[in-house]
């Protein structure tokens, strides 16, 4: 340790880290821990050490008057894309696992990235804003742990390249002196021969490195319908500009790209590549400016969509090209191939996603597809050198290389071979590769996580992890929320429309569905849950819930979980005992999908909740079917109806059996005999139809009817679609097949569901 004295000479320390990276191309982190306003006025001491000009500086931190350019940390996002030489992140108030993630991304190679932070023996007992937010009700902010700091600390103290001030006591603990990183140059940028190439030269000589130049050869295939193209990389090495080289090369020779992205400011990149490049060229048609819809010469165009609208845009397009595609999920994934031709960027290790999960969720598809798929792979860095310290820490401090265990290890993993153990963060702090393996296995089983989620994880007294082991190797994990539980107070402010952080299931049953009760019960929402893709559809996942039931059935009163609704994950949830209490009626604006509640009972409470809430769903579910759920996907409402459960009813003289009574009269018995066995007419009475239809959707067991079938009671009687629209869809020859196979459908829920007055009416036409 190093004695500063009284005015630590954090000036000479930062131009001697600055010189350093300066030599190698590579980043420094110079971390002031102390006073804040100390730690501000060392950060000044620091830019001026590192002579970087005012206008190469970003400071992120919620105080004001810099004469530098400074960023909100709940705005650290927009340095994403963006190069600076030295930025300074104020840690002391508002920090987040995010802000650190995308601050440390902006840094050039060559500069500094300045950590301003509490003392850091202090630091991990220190709350702040994001504390706060991790404070989920019942729970308070004292409940909240420091756990994901104390770690955060550990990296900062003994990483290569992190030189570390302690402001108080005027020492320099670490000096980050470092000088054995791989500092070589990457290889140039290859441009093909003439008659190898089908892009302009223009394009190739923007390119920085020979993987770049490679990709974008690749990236030509676009020029071929039926054509797929990955490029995958980690973060910082030039997919983003690479697409955006090929999308202008596209549109310069008159193709219509369109280019989608989680949001657009993750497509900047793209377009500004693409606008420089046709500039350039002398293709750039003049016109009213937007940045996300370039006009080029001979009808050529580069246009965002946003990912929900995408897949039908391009298919009247050229080309698609979707970066950042493992934030996506792989419902819209899928819809892409409608496209003639499509390339899927995605970051292997970054803030936007994970490549990894693309890989396992969506690549197989990929590859049954009637495509030819091309594979390239960038790994030079292009604003830094290879061995760069900074990347290197946030990889570890974030843990964005987590991965699960190799598949050799876990190949033979059964239900019968594992064993269920509670991971409790300090479980997960004392082991390095645990705490990697589960949480690369959470990474996989989202399209969207975060660096915050490691602090959630960590941190939130909310949070469970539940995990099956294989010879001491994760190959499942459920990440639990707790949830309800709450006060008067809490529950009638939900109930009048205030927003409550992390209590999903509550938030929803209270505000939307009415029932101000649904707080009281507490419960555990399965936020995720993942199993190796090794060993994925061999009972890990159903072996892991039976589990996590028999554990949490003395101590909460249901068993919860909401997802995008898919027919595949619907009957999962349904085979392992869930039942549906409610579809949303707006899309997920990033997935395109309706979400679906469902719960387990674990407890007379838990079941009343769930019994109440299942019995107004059914109510309902007939009319917004008609209104603002027309447009669900036929097979989604079949596998949601068939999830639904509901136990007898203690507030009437019922049983369970009456919750799928259809309960028509004798004159709509009539009615519909009349529309199946005879030569009545569905229209007279559609809603003796749909409670019919609904009471077979819901019990499906009880008369055999082909899925074709089923898809007709969904689309024409719960739905009301157009006869015409219904025959086309499902394949009939006319709307006179469909009227008749409508009538043929109802024949054998007649003859299972009808009365002794509705089979007395049957004998009439036999």
């Amino acid at each position: 340790m190093t004695e500063l004295g009284d005015d630590p000479d954090v000036e000479a320390l930062a131009a001697a880290r600055r010189e350093e990276a300066l030599a190698t191309n590579q980043r420094r982190l110079l971390v002031l821990a102390g006073d804040r306003d100390a730690g501000i006025d060392a950060a000044f001491d620091a830019v001026r050490g590192a002579d970087v000009p005012d206008d190469e500086v970003t400071f992120v931190t919620a105080r004001e008057g810099f004469r530098f350019h400074r960023v909100e940390p709940k705005r650290a996002a927009s340095l994403l894309g963006t190069t600076r030489t030295l930025v300074v992140l104020d840690a002391h108030e508002d920090f987040s696992a995010n802000a650190l993630g995308r601050v440390a991304g902006a840094v050039d190679g060559g500069g500094l990235l300045v950590l301003l932070t509490p003392s850091l023996d202090d630091w991990p007992t220190r709350r702040d804003a994001f504390d706060e937010r991790l404070a989920v009700p019942p729970f308070s902010v004292g409940d909240v742990t420091g756990r994901f700091r104390g770690r955060l600390v550990s990296t900062l103290r003994d990483h290569p390249g992190v030189a570390l001030v302690d402001l108080d006591s005027g020492t320099v603990e670490r000096d980050g002196a470092y000088r054995q990183g791989i500092s070589f140059d990457a290889a140039p940028p290859r441009v093909p021969r003439e008659k190898d190439r089908r892009f302009p030269r223009r394009a190739y000589e923007d390119c920085l490195t020979a993987d770049q130049s490679d990709a974008l050869a690749a990236l030509e295939a676009l020029t071929e319908p039926g054509s797929a193209v990955v490029v995958e990389a980690d973060r910082g090495r030039g997919k983003s500009s690479a697409a955006g080289l090929a999308a202008g090369s596209l549109a310069a020779e008159g193709a219509d790209v369109v280019v989608t992205a989680p949001g657009k400011r993750n497509a900047a990149e793209v377009f500004a590549r693409a606008e420089r490049l046709l500039s350039e060229l002398g293709a750039l048609r003049g016109g009213d400016a937007d940045d996300f819809d370039i006009a080029a010469e001979r009808g050529g165009r580069v246009r965002y969509a946003p990912p929900t609208e995408a897949g039908a845009a391009a298919a009247d397009a050229d080309a698609l090209v979707v970066d950042e595609a493992a934030a996506l999920p792989v419902r819209l994934l899928e819809s892409f191939l409608a496209a003639p031709a499509v390339a899927f960027c995605t970051t292997v290790r970054g803030y936007e996603g994970a490549g990894r999960g693309f890989a396992v969720r969506f690549r197989d598809r990929l590859d049954d597809a009637d495509r030819e798929v091309t594979d390239a792979r960038l790994d030079d860095p292009i604003r830094y050198a290879a061995g760069d310290p900074v990347e290197s820490w946030t990889f570890r401090a974030l843990l964005l290389d987590a991965r699960p265990p190799v598949d050799q290890l876990v190949a033979d993993a059964t239900p019968e071979s594992v064993s269920y153990r509670a991971l409790s963060p300090d479980d997960l702090l004392a082991d390095e590769h645990l705490l990697r393996e589960a949480f690369g296995l959470l990474v996989l089983a989202h399209y969207r996580t975060e660096p915050d989620d490691l602090a959630r994880l960590l941190d939130a007294p909310n949070l469970t992890l539940r995990a099956l082991t294989h010879e001491g190797r994760v190959v499942s994990v459920a990440l639990l929320a707790r949830e309800g539980g709450l006060d008067a107070d809490t529950r009638r402010h939900m109930y009048d429309g205030g927003r409550i952080r992390g209590n999903m299931l509550p938030d929803v049953f209270t505000s939307q569905l009415r029932d101000e009760a649904a707080g009281v019960p507490v419960g555990y929402r399965v936020m995720r849950i993942a199993t190796h893709h090794a060993v994925r559809s061999s009972g890990l996942g159903s072996r892991l819930l039976s589990e996590v039931r028999d554990e949490f059935a003395g101590d909460a009163d249901y068993l919860g979980v909401g997802f995008g609704a898919t027919p595949e994950l619907l009957s999962f949830w349904r085979d392992n005992d869930y039942g549906t209490v409610h579809l949303s009626t707006t899309r997920n604006d990033t997935s395109g999908e309706y979400s679906a509640l469902m719960t387990h009972p674990l407890s007379p409470a838990g079941r009343d909740l769930r019994d109440r809430h299942a019995r107004w769903f059914l109510g309902r579910v007939g009319d917004v079917l008609g209104d603002a759920l027309s447009d669900l996907d036929a097979d989604v409402a079949r596998a949601a109806l068939a999830a639904v459960e509901v136990g007898a009813d203690t507030d009437a003289d019922t049983d369970t059996e009456s919750a799928f009574s259809p309960d028509l009269s004798e004159y709509e018995w009539r009615v519909v005999v009349g529309a199946s066995y005879g030569p009545g007419l569905y229209t007279t009475a559609p809603g003796a139809f749909r409670r019919l239809g609904l009471a077979h959707l819901t019990n499906p067991e009880r008369a055999s009817l082909t899925p074709r079938e089923e898809r007709l009671l969904v689309r024409k009687v719960l739905q009301t679609r157009p006869w015409d629209a219904v025959a086309d869809e499902l394949d009939f020859h006319s709307t006179a097949g469909a009227m008749r196979a409508l009538g043929d459908a109802y024949e054998p829920l007649v003859d299972e569901y009808g009365t002794d007055a509705a089979r007395e009416e049957r004998e009439r036409f036999r």
